[in-house]
């Protein structure tokens, strides 16, 4: 590890994007003032973050996604309150504009966008510590989101991955009271979930990566008693 250059807001709770040329945008989180509206680009190329277009909403705990159309999608998460709110930015002007709520807010919902250029949003928490078991789709040609199936369990803090064949895998999470190891695969063709193999560990609050070859990672987290060094591989 070498160190590079710092962030200028201080955040807990972000999440960033790799954008088509190179740069990784950074937004929201909670700061040392309150929750932030604010977005940063880092440039490899010379180690250094620059600010660019402020949210219009402050957003800690986000899920953002690059969209097909280069366009970064920002949803979901809490500033004070459970948001359903959800915004766009243009990496060729820096601005964010505001785009279509979810129907539900979610912090923070598992995302994954599809191989037709949709995003699938599921699960979460919402008002009052309730945990979600909804899902919706964003059509980012209307800016509109529709419902789609309900997974079988209610998920707060699990991951959901595209899988070769177009389905997406989500894995664990919380219930408000437990840890799964179960899993769910989504088909977009039908917008129906059904029971995907459970892991041997149940866990929540963990990585997920996709390898090369299509082989999706999962990493550490915690099942409630023990944080986990394991790793199990789908």
């Amino acid at each position: 590890w070498t160190i590079t250059g710092n962030i200028n807001d201080a955040r807990a709770g972000p999440v960033s994007v790799t954008l088509t040329n190179g740069k990784v945008l950074i937004l929201g989180g909670n700061g040392n003032s309150g929750y932030l509206n604010t977005a940063e680009l880092y440039d490899p190329s010379i180690g250094i973050w620059t600010r660019t277009g402020n949210m219009n909403n402050a957003r800690a705990n986000p899920t953002a996604a690059r969209l097909t159309t280069r366009k970064v999608l920002a949803l979901g998460g809490y500033d004070g309150s459970y948001l359903n709110t959800a915004e766009l930015y243009d990496p060729s002007t820096g601005n964010w504009t505001t785009t279509g709520s979810m129907n539900v807010a979610r912090d923070p919902p598992a995302v994954c966008i599809l191989t037709d250029g949709r995003v699938l949003a599921t699960g979460g928490e919402t008002s009052g510590g309730v945990i979600l078991n909804s899902a919706e789709l964003y059509d980012p040609s209307t800016g509109t989101w529709t419902t789609t199936g309900n997974m079988s369990i209610s998920r707060k803090g699990p991951t959901a991955s595209l899988l070769t064949n177009g389905t997406v895998l989500v894995v664990g999470g919380y219930s408000g009271s437990t840890y799964f190891n179960t899993t769910e695969l989504y088909s977009p063709s039908t917008g129906l979930w059904t029971a995907g193999p459970s892991m041997h560990t149940a866990r929540g609050y963990y990585a997920a990566s996709t390898l090369l070859d299509g082989t999706v990672m999962v990493s550490g987290g915690t099942n409630g008693g023990s944080i986990l060094n394991s790793v199990e591989l789908y």
